[in-house]
């Protein structure tokens, strides 16, 4: 497990994919945060700046995880991991993991960078919606890239995988929206129950609800355990 993972991240870095990934964070994350945050100069702003955070993952996940198991089709590297002396379900735990570093690193770094001169311009800090944010983020962020994993696992067509992991997570976040023009209750509220933005509220308060831990804990699993399959039926086809 171990060696795939480090295989993964040396990818990232022998590859312009990783380079481009951080630069395109650290830009557009830091314009998004000195623009909703430093300018207001309050705290009512900072879980703004989470929320539309949000948004740019439509984008950044699917360049993480659109080459993870397209590449190893298309270089025909797969039969070697299908029969290297690691489970399955390892290989795919590292595919995840080393994606998720890459995603987890890079958010940290930014935000880390983004909140000295934050603390030092504002007087009113609620630390515990900060600190609720960042959960709420790298749990989203983590279910992300299990959806992207999932979708690069069925394809070898990396522009395939990265526009339909777009297209799911972009469904995802506006399903919210939608609420608002469905007359039917029963269908608002199953709306909401999948919504990645009704969950995420709780945490911009400070909140760490168990119903959405579990929720986006679920999602991660749910989408690893398919991609396990898709290989498992691969590995005996």
């Amino acid at each position: 497990m171990s060696a795939i993972f480090k295989r993964e991240m040396r990818a990232y870095f022998t590859s312009p994919i990783g380079f481009i990934f951080i630069a395109i964070f650290f830009v557009a994350n830091g314009a998004l945060f000195s623009y909703l945050t430093l300018q207001a100069g309050s705290t009512s702003d900072i879980s703004s700046y989470f929320l539309m955070l949000l948004f740019l993952f439509i984008i950044l996940i699917p360049l993480l995880t659109m080459k993870l198991f397209c590449e190893e089709r298309k270089q025909k590297t797969e039969q070697l991991l299908l029969t290297a002396p690691i489970s399955l379900i390892d290989m795919v735990a590292a595919k995840f993991f080393a994606a998720y570093t890459m995603f987890a690193g890079t958010f940290l770094a930014a935000t880390v960078f983004n909140l000295i001169p934050y603390f030092i311009y504002c007087e009113d800090v609620n630390l515990a919606s900060i600190l609720g944010n960042i959960v709420g983020i790298l749990l989203i962020g983590g279910a992300f890239v299990a959806i992207g994993l999932f979708i690069s696992a069925l394809t070898e067509n990396q522009f395939v995988a990265a526009i339909t992991t777009i297209a799911i997570i972009a469904a995802l976040l506006f399903i919210s929206f939608a609420n608002s023009y469905i007359g039917a209750a029963p269908i608002r509220v199953v709306l909401s129950w999948i919504s990645i933005f009704s969950r995420f509220y709780d945490f911009t308060y400070g909140i760490l609800n168990f119903a959405s831990l579990l929720y986006y804990a679920s999602i991660m699993f749910v989408f690893l355990f398919l991609t396990v399959r898709v290989y498992e039926n691969r590995r005996w086809a």
